[in-house]
């Protein structure tokens, strides 16, 4: 009853006629001949392996999810047996550097199969969701001697690894990290040094696992004598297995029931004096730790999209298939059911939903894969201006990424439950489960409104709106594209419009931040929801005139067009809202 196939040429679509991937591509020598053609098979194998590996067994995962005992955790049927043919398809080392073993494809193509796979199996995905941060932090960080002992079985994706921030005492409070970090033989502390970490975490995404024999834990610690807070922060790398075989003193002493992705073993851990090596420099942890949280936001993000797209698909098959009552009006040529019903598809309350539901899969898409090509570009890119303005951009997207795309994918995929009705609230029909397993993403990573903060305090207010003035000449350039054609126009002014009120409203905060320190944090979610907006109307103004000429196999120009237009319609008024609470400056809200 619930399927995924994954929208291979709409996919497709987004990265080389949208966003013109091949062509930027080109200016960058590490993509040296990499063009559509191998993009296509990149994306379409990958959609095979998630459509018919990882997609059957995510029912069943949800229904058995893991079991814990002393002796480890078992994952559900089929888990193990998908990881080991993701590693031996090359999938983890895909946009991992050649010289780290790595396949050296860009980091887009990685975001579209990571949408697929959470898509397919968002549980599932979570075991390796976090390897290619794990990879960038060695790569990045690690001494000789780690890279060469644990990088290669990282990219390979041989060995998972994990991100040990989280305690009990402390939940998105870092500086409240109390895991012990105690120098041994006599070391001193520098990158590399041999160290015994002694502490709790809690909520560890495959902290225990049976899909690999070894696990990487990346663990955030303090060296003795180390400042308070943040700044005191030590990064410490923990294998389960130690060089010699040994089964180190880090132990899995249970495993959470959780409302969703309940086939991912989210772990309370313990570590009794383990044996690792810190890695970076010390009190400099997580500084280290943030390319690992960095690829971790974009990855949630992704998952956004990915539940989206799932609920999007499977909602507009029902909706065509179930048969209530007469519509008030039929699409033309159309025929009347001789049993006196029509799709529900053609109600308008459903049509709305429908199309709410494709409009905001379009937009997600293609702002995701936006970020992900900046990201390349930022990593890769000859030219230091350009890799400086790209990175600009992934600072500011990033925040509002992770936190726009997991509230549209859990918020859309409880509104498309209403197209199935009474089935929809019934395990059996896929949906009561999208929307469980897509709460979570608004939570983890960084909460959705610790990402609204960092998105006003540290990436609009702290350069003066530098960073944000920079982005908004670039989405500028697409007012002038649509406004150039007639049937464009409508795309052009709202856009034009929702710059105006981005503007006006930063430099709301900038005139008003001295005198009430506050407001920005009252209204840190309405920006991001703001910007978010923005974001969406720039992609559906870019979809409506990219898409006169869709790639064959998946939709047709029109239907490009319908969905944009209902986003700038009926979506798109919602931005008000948030640009009014933020101009709001002297809104009462109250100690309770």
């Amino acid at each position: 009853m619930w399927t995924y196939q994954a929208p291979v040429a709409d996919m497709l679509h987004v990265m080389t006629r949208v966003l013109g991937a091949p062509d930027r591509w080109s200016e960058i020598p590490a993509f040296d001949g990499l063009d559509a053609d191998t993009a296509r098979e990149v994306v379409q194998q990958a959609a095979r392996f998630a459509g018919e590996v990882l997609a059957p067994i995510n029912a069943n995962g949800d229904l058995v999810g893991c079991t814990w005992t002393a002796n480890g955790v078992t994952t559900p049927p089929g888990f193990p047996e998908a990881y080991r043919a993701f590693v031996d398809g090359g999938w983890p080392a895909l946009a991992c550097a050649p010289d780290a073993g790595g396949q050296g494809l860009p980091q887009l193509l990685n975001a579209a199969l990571f949408e697929m796979l959470a898509a397919a199996n968002h549980a599932w995905t979570m075991y390796p969701g976090l390897l290619h941060g794990a990879y960038e932090v060695i790569h990045a960080h690690g001494t000789d001697a780690l890279k060469e002992r644990y990088l290669a079985k990282v990219t390979s994706g041989d060995w998972l690894g994990t991100m040990c921030m989280t305690e009990p005492q402390a939940g998105s409070d870092l500086g409240q990290v109390r895991t012990r970090a105690d120098l041994v033989d006599g070391a001193v502390a520098a990158n590399g040094a041999p160290v015994a970490i002694t502490g709790g975490k809690i909520f560890i995404s495959g902290g225990e696992q049976d899909l690999t024999d070894n696990i990487v834990h990346l663990v955030l610690c303090r060296l003795a004598g180390a400042p308070g807070g943040t700044k005191g922060l030590s990064l410490a790398l923990v294998p389960r297995i130690l060089p010699d075989g040994r089964r180190n003193a880090v132990f899995c002493d249970g495993i959470e029931k959780k409302m969703g992705i309940k086939g991912s073993a989210t772990c309370q851990m313990r570590f009794d004096g383990a044996e690792g090596w810190l890695i970076g420099e010390p009190d400099r942890g997580l500084a280290a730790m943030f390319l690992m949280m960095n690829a971790a936001r974009l990855h949630v993000g992704l998952q956004g999209l990915g539940h989206l797209e799932a609920a999007t698909q499977n909602a507009w098959r029902y909706a065509g298939e179930r048969l209530q009552m007469r519509a008030a009006a039929k699409p033309q040529g159309a025929a009347a059911d001789p049993a006196g019903a029509d799709p529900i598809a053609w109600h308008p309350a459903m049509r709305r939903t429908l199309l709410g539901l494709q409009a905001r899969t379009d937009a997600v898409r293609v702002l995701a894969y936006w970020t992900a090509l900046l990201l390349d570009e930022h990593e890769q890119h000859p030219d230091p201006t350009r890799r400086a303005t790209a990175g600009g951009h992934v600072a500011l997207l990033t925040p509002v990424a992770k936190a726009l795309f997991t509230d549209l994918g859990h918020r859309s995929a409880d509104e498309a439950l209403q197209i199935w009705g009474g089935y929809g609230y019934v395990h059996e029909y896929g949906i009561e489960q999208t929307v469980r397993d897509s709460r979570i993403a608004m939570i983890y990573e960084g909460t959705n409104e610790i990402q609204a903060v960092d998105l006003v305090q540290r990436k609009l207010l702290d350069d003066g709106g530098a960073r944000a003035q920079a982005l908004l000449a670039e989405l500028e350039c697409e007012v002038l594209l649509c406004l150039a054609q007639g049937s464009l126009q409508p795309f052009g002014v709202a856009l034009s419009g929702q710059l105006s009120a981005w503007r006006q409203a930063q430099q709301a905060l900038l005139d008003g931040c001295s005198a009430d320190p506050e407001y920005p944090l009252r209204v840190a979610d309405d920006m991001l929801q703001g910007i978010g907006h923005v974001l969406m109307c720039w992609a559906w103004a870019r979809i409506a005139r990219c898409s006169v000429a869709p790639l064959a196999g998946g939709r047709t120009a029109a239907q490009w067009q319908a969905a944009a237009r209902y986003g700038i319609e009926w979506l798109l008024p919602q931005a008000q809202v948030h640009w009014a609470r933020v101009a709001r400056r002297t809104a009462a809200l109250p100690f309770v």
